[in-house]
């Protein structure tokens, strides 16, 4: 059985929509390195760094990177659909994947923690660290629904694991009012995948404002 690491509102999201489009057992552990408890003992066995999410194999191993573990499952079960089955779709698949990790998601932590960039910076230097980076964020997200977001490669109605990353990331930053004011087609694109009853069920678990 695999064991997956995460918490509310957290990229574990994600990892559980995989899972449940695997159709594969898992257990879910509360944890995350921002609350104390058992759940953060249990992490820290696993992962020193604690982050979320991560996941345990059958075997033992551990998994982490959330992009690493929708690779991983998306190749250990095939028809999933996590991956698409096409070489040339797959590989822009992958590109899709590590783009919201390299940009996306790399501005997020810019944003939520500013002082581990800038140790010591007064008020008005974090709002202005801040603002650069959501405006980063919100440029990468364009250029991700130019390059990315054509119904014709994107899975809105059988999600996979670009869409489900999509899915998640956006709840953050604002992302998804940029989106819907500047790419308001691909805006469209996420709301389907949203409806998705893997995508939506989870998503009601994390958001609970969304139910």
């Amino acid at each position: 059985m695999y064991t997956l690491f995460g918490t509310e509102n957290s990229g574990s999201a994600a990892i559980e929509m995989a899972l449940e489009q695997c159709a594969v057992p898992y257990e879910l552990v509360n944890a995350c390195s921002w609350e104390e408890g058992a759940g953060k003992e249990a992490l820290r066995k696993v992962n020193p760094l604690l982050q979320v999410p991560t996941l345990v194999l059958p075997d033992g191993s551990v998994l982490t990177e959330s992009v690493a573990i929708l690779i991983y499952l998306g190749l250990e079960f095939p028809g999933s659909g996590l991956l698409p089955k096409d070489s040339g779709l797959r590989a822009q698949a992958l590109r899709a994947l590590v783009y919201i990790a390299s940009n996306c998601y790399a501005a997020i932590g810019l944003i939520d923690y500013p002082l581990r960039w800038l140790p010591g910076a007064d008020d008005v230097l974090q709002a202005r660290f801040e603002s650069g980076a959501r405006a980063r964020l919100n440029e990468s997200w364009a250029t991700f629904a130019d390059l990315f977001g054509r119904p014709s490669g994107w899975q809105q109605g059988a999600p996979g694991a670009v869409e489900m990353l999509t899915a998640v990331v956006t709840r953050w930053g604002e992302a998804r009012e940029h989106l819907q004011a500047f790419r308001p087609d691909f805006y469209a694109l996420l709301m389907q995948v949203d409806a998705h009853p893997v995508v939506k069920t989870v998503a009601q678990r994390h958001w609970r404002e969304d139910t």
